[in-house]
């Protein structure tokens, strides 16, 4: 093993880096507070709970809770960054022959699939994030920032040479997909969750697909 590990160095492989126990730490707590605010958000809704009531279902102190997050508001608006990570490597893993229309859609699906054992979950979510008047601003500042990882990818995939901030067919498709996506957030939550949301991401963007033939 020594011998292997010098071996790498030597040709310069660093080994892969591995997050700390504070970094793994903290991302447990961060995961259980969120699981509690989001039971108490469910029980007695958003406006109604109070950050000391979620320190305390959580065991924590008013002043730990926002070593972990800076507002309430935050514990939602934490996944909506994390959904974009996952998007992003979503569309860079799609094929390479693919139309981008087609990577969009299927990049979607990382956002569309819903928890089978707790389906309602997901649809509280996106309930939560339209009714609160701050966190629908903030969902918006999320959505966008998410074009800003997507748009690079696409214009490449598009190959004209472009500089990614320059290519305006790269931005455009990207703005219309995610304008698709919330369009059937939107029906999906008015309609209870009855029609699956994947099924009318498909609707909204076949929509513009065949414009566009």
């Amino acid at each position: 093993m020594a011998e292997t590990s010098r071996t790498s160095s030597a040709r310069g492989t660093a080994p892969p880096q591995r997050s700390s126990l504070r970094e793994r730490t903290r991302a447990a707590m961060r995961a259980e507070v969120s699981e509690v605010a989001f039971r108490l958000f469910a029980e007695q809704g958003f406006d109604k709970t109070t950050v000391e009531q979620i320190a305390a279902e959580a065991g924590l102190s008013r002043t730990t809770f926002f070593r972990y997050f800076g507002t309430k508001e935050e514990v939602v608006l934490g996944k909506m960054g994390e959904v974009g990570v996952e998007v992003a490597a979503a569309l860079a893993a799609r094929p390479e022959g693919e139309r981008p229309w087609d990577s969009l859609r299927r990049t979607f699906d990382v956002v569309a699939r819903t928890d089978p054992e707790d389906p309602e979950q997901s649809l509280h979510l996106m309930r939560l994030l339209n009714d609160a008047c701050a966190l629908m601003t903030h969902q918006w500042e999320k959505t966008q920032g998410w074009q800003s990882v997507l748009v690079p990818e696409i214009s490449r995939r598009l190959g004209d040479g472009s500089e990614p901030a320059d290519d305006l067919r790269a931005r455009a498709l990207v703005a219309s997909a995610i304008a698709c996506l919330n369009a059937a957030t939107d029906a999906w939550t008015d309609g209870d969750g009855t029609t699956s949301l994947s099924e009318l991401v498909d609707r909204a963007m076949g929509a513009l697909s065949e414009l566009s033939e």
